[in-house]
């Protein structure tokens, strides 16, 4: 009688720390993107297109009520169970997690932290229910690693109207998005503050940036702001300086820690299903063992992973989660991430370079997680000044 085969990349079952009701519930969701989000996502990553429909398809599960149930249906989850849920997201579609991400953790966390009891009133409903889309326009043309100390968007008080000037690049959702929040350098102070700018606000513009080989589907864009006016109510009122902007990032940087990890889950699943179908000299190429070496270097990236994710989310509930921890987590889930997608590229051979494989996308899209909410590099600075004392930043 065969063995059973233990075809999950959660191999040392970190799922199990999760509720029976909220692994039912991922099963549920899981289940839901197969189905409905799935079908679209090759298309539109091939065409670089957003498939506009899967908004009322995200809307339906009420996703972005997950982070805050005080405007979604009112029960609390878990940060381990978001965190479970951006790998659902992933392994379906990058790019579309992103498109989510973006939305529910950047724009709406910033005006869930930094806006005061009025502007959550006002605005998150709308997004939770994605009758309104948000953005983050934080990146510009010539800074962004540097951007906290070298922003050149300013932003200048007019009575009760701020005038903003100047660009953002790389601004996912910009072309369509119905809120974008907008940083920009206070003229009189010299501190970062926040801006709510509106869809249809005379001198903002927005183009799609084309060209891209990462995250096809996301529509990043190139903004230009030309005395956009914006009135003091749109300002973010418990943004002072740089260091509110970066709170909201320190916890968007450990979202990308379990995005990267969903990336690594998807192209693992694909790898070891085609492992076991495909047929060289006779046999499947996982009875070969330099084939087995490359699946099993996967599955330990993605296990050490998962314990880097699950135990920083334990870190968060407990309110002992830090900038450093999320910093840590994201350089060295991405690093793995980097080298699982390889691994699975290359065991696919020349069919590992085409979309129909799919594993050539999330090859692609690692890239792009790769880059995002702080390279490597500065994500490891800011490591090293918390284990040292001592900054080395340039």
């Amino acid at each position: 009688m065969p063995k059973p085969v233990n075809t999950n990349p959660d191999f040392f079952g970190y799922a199990e720390l999760l509720s029976e009701a909220e692994r039912a519930e991922l099963a549920e969701i899981r289940a839901y993107l197969e189905r409905e989000i799935k079908p679209l996502a090759n298309d539109a990553w091939e065409k670089a297109e957003f498939p506009f429909e899967v908004v009322e398809k995200f809307a339906a599960l009420r996703l972005a009520g997950y982070y805050y149930p005080e405007h979604g249906d009112g029960t609390p989850r878990s940060p381990l169970f978001t965190g479970f849920l951006s790998i659902e997201l992933n392994r379906i579609d990058p790019s579309l997690a992103v498109f989510s991400g973006v939305h529910t953790g950047l724009a709406m966390g910033s005006v869930y932290n930094g806006g005061d009891q009025e502007q959550r009133d006002r605005w998150i409903p709308d997004m939770v229910d994605m009758n309104k889309i948000g953005a983050f326009a934080l990146t510009e043309p010539e800074g962004g690693s540097d951007v906290a100390g070298g922003m050149r968007t300013t932003a200048r008080r007019e009575g009760d109207e701020w005038v903003l000037n100047g660009a953002k690049r790389w601004i996912g959702n910009g072309t369509f998005a119905d809120l974008v929040v907008v940083w920009a350098r206070d003229v009189s102070d010299d501190q970062v503050k926040g801006f709510v700018v509106e869809k249809g606000t005379p001198g903002f513009h927005a183009s799609k940036i084309e060209g891209k080989i990462a995250l096809r589907t996301v529509q990043n864009a190139d903004i230009v702001l030309d005395d956009v006016r914006v009135p003091e109510a749109n300002r973010l009122q418990n943004v002072n300086s740089f260091r509110d902007t970066a709170k909201v990032l320190a916890k968007t940087r450990g979202g990308v820690a379990w995005q990267a990890l969903g990336v690594a889950v998807r192209a693992y699943e694909l790898a070891r299903e085609y492992a076991v179908d495909r047929v060289q000299f006779g046999k499947p190429i996982g009875a070969f063992q330099m084939v087995q070496d490359l699946l099993v270097k996967m599955l330990g990236n993605i296990t050490a992973m998962f314990g880097v994710v699950v135990r920083l989310n334990e870190l968060v509930a407990e309110g002992r989660g830090g900038a450093a921890q999320a910093a840590l987590a994201k350089a060295f889930t991405t690093t793995k991430m980097r080298e699982v997608v390889a691994w699975a590229r290359e065991l696919f051979g020349g069919n590992g370079i085409v979309l129909d494989h799919e594993v050539a996308k999330f090859f692609s899209d690692a890239e792009a997680v790769y880059s995002f909410e702080g390279s490597r590099e500065m994500n490891t600075l800011i490591v090293g000044k918390s284990i040292t004392g001592l900054s080395a930043f340039a």
